[in-house]
């Protein structure tokens, strides 16, 4: 048996940056850290896969979605560490299972499903697909952008989780961000 993931706890605030891929999250979250002076989690898929497909040109498959997981879990209890205020996640598990659902006839793993429900953070930015979409390696869906940004805000609306959709150029979501946070960090 594979022994359970633990999400370290923390004072801190965990924001989530999430949405389908190419919409902005990663440099959202850089961004983010830096006006804040924190911590931010990069996606462990992302230098995992292309890892994957530079050594043997293969892509994601189910038995990848645990080990993306557990890394990227890893990498939030890191950056936790040195963290203040808040943590931006530049991903997390509902991210993956999104994919999971949208890449196998909306099929997810067990452990997924599971960890789903378990993980916890404070605040999600559903990052909209009003900025151009940008190929590599690993991204696949150019053309099912408003289909995959519908499954993201479906699953925060299903969860009851709060949230704020941020679009527009980066300065207009970064100051939409800022003012959430400010106010978030106020009633903290």
């Amino acid at each position: 048996m594979v022994k359970d993931i633990l999400q370290k706890k923390t004072d801190c605030l965990k924001i989530v940056l999430y949405g389908p891929e190419s919409s902005g999250k990663t440099t959202l979250a850089k961004t983010l850290a830096a006006i804040y002076n924190t911590s931010w989690v990069s996606e462990y898929a992302r230098n995992y896969l292309q890892e994957k497909w530079d050594k043997k040109k293969e892509v994601c498959n189910l038995n990848d979605l645990s080990l993306i997981v557990r890394g990227q879990i890893k990498l939030e209890n890191e950056a936790i560490r040195s963290a203040n205020k808040f943590v931006f996640c530049d991903t997390n598990i509902l991210v993956t299972k999104i994919w999971a659902e949208t890449h196998y006839d909306g099929y997810c793993p067990p452990e997924i499903e599971k960890y789903s429900k378990i993980f916890q953070y404070d605040y999600y930015f559903l990052t909209a697909i009003d900025i151009p979409w940008q190929g590599d390696d690993l991204r696949d869906r150019p053309n099912n952008r408003e289909e995959m940004f519908e499954s993201f805000k479906k699953l925060l609306e299903i969860k009851g989780l709060p949230y704020t959709v941020l679009k527009g150029t980066v300065k207009e979501r970064i100051n939409k961000a800022k003012k959430v946070l400010n106010e978030l960090s106020s009633n903290k």
